[in-house]
Parts: C-alpha cells; structure tokens; sequence
C-alpha cells in the first residue's frame, strides 16, 4: 500500500544492469518520446499502446487534443473542451505503463500548471506575470512546488519548464508572455526559482528554448526564426539564463528550432538539429553534461525539410539530442539510427537518458499534497507582489475614485469581478462591452469627465491586437483623449501598444484576470495596497 500523499514508485532496473540487459535497438527506443494526446479515440490509443509495446519507446509528451496541438493552426480544427480531462490523463498514463517492458517517462508542457494542458486544474499565473514580482522569489519556487505536486498527482515526472527565453521583440507570437521578461538576470533567477520548486518535489524541469528565441517574430511552430545577433551579444544575453541554470543543476535543456548563424558556423541549419550547437556551444562551451531534448519535431521550422520518414529523427539525434520530442516517424527513426549511429554514440546518450529515468523514479518526496493544490491563496499573493502601477500616481487614482467617475469594462466576455467589488464601497455607474454598443457606452459616460476604464483583452498573444476590436480601440482612444481616465490592464502589458495611453491619468497592469487578481487589483484601486510590482519588459 502506497504512504497517502505519496505516489507508488515504478520499478526500474539500474543503469548497470540496463547497459548490459538491453539490445540496442531497445536502447534507441528510448530516445524516443512521441506525443500522446489526452482526447484520442480508442483507436488511437491503440495505436499508441502498440508502439510502445513493440518498440521500447522510453516516454511520452501529453497534449490535450490533436486539435489543440500549435502546428494545426492551418486546420482551424474546434477544440473540444472536456471537463473531465485530468481522470482521463491519469487513466490514460496508467494504460499507457502498463504495456511498457520498461517504465515510461511521462512529460507535459506545464508552464503555469497543468492548465496549461488539462481542464479544470489549477492554474498559476504566466512567467511574464511573476517576472514583475521583485524580491519574493520564493513565492515562484513555492509556484514551482505547487506544479510539481499536481504532476506527480498525475504521474507525471517531466515538466518542460521553465521557459529561458529572454522577451526582447514585443512582435514574438510565441514566446513573448511565456517568459519572465527581458531583463537577463530577471529571467535567469525567476527561472532557477521555478525549477528549484519543481526539483524539490521530484519532478524533472527543462530550460528552454536554447540558445533563446526570444528575439524574433516567428513562431518555429510554422517557420524557422532567425537570430542575426553576433556571438558575443549571445553570449552576454540570451544564453546567460542558461548558464546560470547549467550552474544551478537543471536536469535537462530543450533546444529550439531557430536559425542562429553566429554559433553555427555561419549555416541556417536549426539550433535542434545542429552539431555546431548542441554539441559545440553547449556541450563543450558551455559544458552542459545533463539530457539535452529536442523541441517538438512536428513542428514546421524543421519538418518540412525532410521529406522521408526518419531522416529528421536522425538528424536531431546526430546533432546532439538525446531525447526526441514529439517524433512522428518512430519505426523509421529507430531504424536510422541503428544504421547510422555508432554504437558509443548510443551508448553516452542511452547512458544520460536512463540515469534520468532513474532520478525521476527514485526521487520520492514525503512533502505531497494528497490532491490536486488549491491555488487560491498563491495566486492572491502573486496578484499582490505583482500589480504594477506604470503610469501615474496613487494620488491621481484617489483623486479620481473620490471625486465620481463612471466604469467602461472593455470585456473579454467573463464574468469578471473588478467593478463589482468597487461598488461594495463606493457608490458609481459601470457599464460593460458585454451590454452595450460603443455608441450606448459614450452616451452614458457623455456626461463624466473621470473614467474608470477595465480593459480586458480576448487573446494573450499579439495576433490581431491582442484581439481587441477595432471599435474598442477606437473608445478606447477616444476615451483617453477627451475624459480624465485610469486605466487597469488584465492581460498582457505589451497591449500597451496598440493604442496612445500618454495621456491617462494613471495605468495599472493587473497581467491576469483571475479572480484573485481582479479582487487585488479592486483593493489597490481603493488605496487598499501599495503596487509594488516592476514591469519586465521593455515597451
């Protein structure tokens, strides 16, 4: 009977028994880690417990759906919401070992908790969020812990996290609120606080996306980003958050798919699946000896390349990856790779690859939460170390909040919290995008000169406005050039640019609209609390 709080642990043979007990071909089985998706039909799970039982594949990323998944934007496939995904997951894992000759390394993307993935599971909020937290790191490694809790809860060991880019172009579609910033040491440390959290609980954690694509607008997803920097700007910037983490003990590095000629030798080959890179700059430069894994190999910037099955699982692993993320061709790729590969080259990764396994399984942690973590309470702290106040002064939101003024929420249709925890203590009028027509909005605030704008934008990412409509801009503009207007942000702060906010009274950045958050953001508009938070990046 497993200790309540703790997960049963997976038998795992050692590594000296291992090396000498496996053929090679289940060796480089092990390199592969496919993509399993939490929604499948039943065919397809059989399809995927076949795989694993005839070819020794070592793990699995979890996705939610084929639909969801980043390269299926051309699809426009509906994403089907399934409030039962977290049983469905853990059924599914249970499933999945239990035809495996060897224990499965299980993997997810879960950045800011298993949300990120699987419905109804807590959430935290995005690293752009805790990169404006100043002095309490502490507060994302005990984010970090919460994760790592929900992931072994889960059986999952493997969380590819955190994200070591350094967001220097407002322009990323892909990266951009999914890290902790632009600043180098700010990114560096938050980034070594979520892994150290993760770590304590015994979950495996992951820098990416190496050396950095934080300074492009591409999405890799779909094309292959180009770093045009010099070596030593590298150097001195973007790969400094992977250093400090190599130092701090990281267990494991993703490399990403971008052109970066400056460390490889002048070529446009892909970070992922360069020699130059991998081996060269982080290997032997910068001395990483821990499990280098590739970004998903499904993904555009290097699958359509290679037009014959295998050939790309090949190439990622000539270059240096132990581990192949999300491979599509896996028979195709294990049989390359027994044909090409040399056999002390199997060996030095199936070495790394193995003895990671065996961390994963050995490390039992007694501090588990029995369940899945309430993350209330944290994410009340984190909305108060992270509001923000970028223009303005707290006299000139409590001149406006004592002298009347109207509210115009610019919604992102929820049912969202901020006026109405106002209106507990001061008496005003409010009106919503939700109810009113942008002609019914400037008719009823005509008459106010002090507005109180909540400005909630439908998407987190830069596409399109952050999908705030061309009409709300245009309120939004109007607004601020004709009334006296205090603005409070709940998303992501470079939205800032897409419209003139000069000349508001004050700007508040919330960064997220939990309910937490827009409960803090309430407090600080009555005077309540101080913010104290610092925006991470550059505007």
């Amino acid at each position: 009977m497993a200790k309540k709080g703790r997960i049963q642990k997976l038998n795992l043979i050692d590594y000296p028994t291992a090396a000498k007990s496996l053929s090679l071909k289940e060796k480089v089985g092990q390199f592969f880690m496919p993509a399993a998706f939490i929604n499948d039909s039943e065919e397809e799970i059989l399809k995927l417990q076949d795989l694993i039982s005839k070819h020794h594949i070592g793990g699995l990323c979890f996705f939610h759906s084929r639909a969801s998944a980043a390269t299926n934007y051309e699809g426009k496939k509906e994403v089907v919401y399934n409030e039962d995904s977290y049983r469905v997951l853990k059924n599914l894992i249970e499933r999945y070992q239990q035809v495996a000759k060897y224990p499965l390394l299980i993997s997810i993307d879960a950045e800011w908790g298993l949300a990120m993935r699987v419905e109804n599971t807590p959430q935290y909020p995005y690293a752009i969020t805790l990169g404006a937290i100043d002095s309490h790191d502490e507060t994302i490694t005990e984010v970090g812990r919460n994760i790592a809790n929900d992931c072994k809860q889960a059986g999952i060991h493997w969380n590819f996290t955190p994200v070591a880019d350094i967001n220097s172009n407002p322009e990323n579609p892909v990266i951009g609120y999914r890290s902790f910033g632009s600043d180098k040491y700010n990114v560096a440390n938050k980034a070594s606080a979520l892994a150290k959290g993760l770590q304590s609980i015994g979950i495996l954690a992951s820098a990416k996306h190496f050396p950095g694509h934080g300074d492009t607008a591409t999405d890799s997803h779909l094309g292959l980003p180009l770093i045009n920097k010099s070596k030593e700007e590298l150097l001195d910037n973007e790969l400094y958050p992977f250093k400090h983490l190599i130092q701090n003990g990281i267990d494991s590095i993703m490399v990403g798919h971008l052109a970066v000629p400056s460390l490889a030798g002048g070529s446009m080959d892909p970070s992922s699946i360069s020699k130059r890179i991998i081996k060269g700059v982080l290997r032997e430069e910068m001395e990483f000896q821990g499990v280098v894994v590739s970004d998903a190999l499904n993904m555009r910037a290097v699958s359509k390349m290679f037009s014959d099955k295998g050939d790309l699982e090949w190439a990622a692993f000539d270059a240096g990856n132990d581990i192949l993320c999300f491979a599509e061709h896996v028979v195709e790729g294990i049989d390359n790779i027994l044909q090409n590969a040399q056999d002390e080259q199997i060996e030095l990764s199936f070495a790394r690859v193995w003895k990671l396994k065996e961390k994963a399984f050995n490390n039992e942690s007694d501090n588990l939460t029995p369940k899945l973590v309430d993350p209330t309470d944290l994410n009340l702290r984190l909305a108060k170390h992270s509001i923000t106040l970028h223009k303005g002064s707290p006299k000139d939101i409590n001149s406006l909040a004592m002298n009347g003024f109207a509210g115009i929420e610019i919604s992102n249709g929820n049912d969202n919290s901020f006026f109405r925890d106002i209106k507990k203590e001061l008496e005003f009028d409010y009106f919503s995008t939700t109810e009113f027509n942008t002609a019914l909005l400037r008719e009823k605030v005509s008459e106010m000169q002090n507005v109180l704008i909540a400005l909630y934008p439908p998407m987190v990412k830069p596409q399109n406005n952050f999908g705030i409509s061309e009409e709300y801009l245009m309120l939004l503009r109007e607004m601020i050039e004709t009334k006296n207007v205090v603005l409070y942000l709940f998303g992501n702060p470079y939205a800032l640019r897409v419209f003139d906010y000069k000349n508001t009274s004050a700007v508040v950045l919330v960064y997220q609209e939990f309910g937490a958050f827009q409960k803090v953001a309430a407090e600080h508009f009555l005077g309540r609390l101080i913010a104290n938070g610092k925006l991470p990046v550059v505007l």
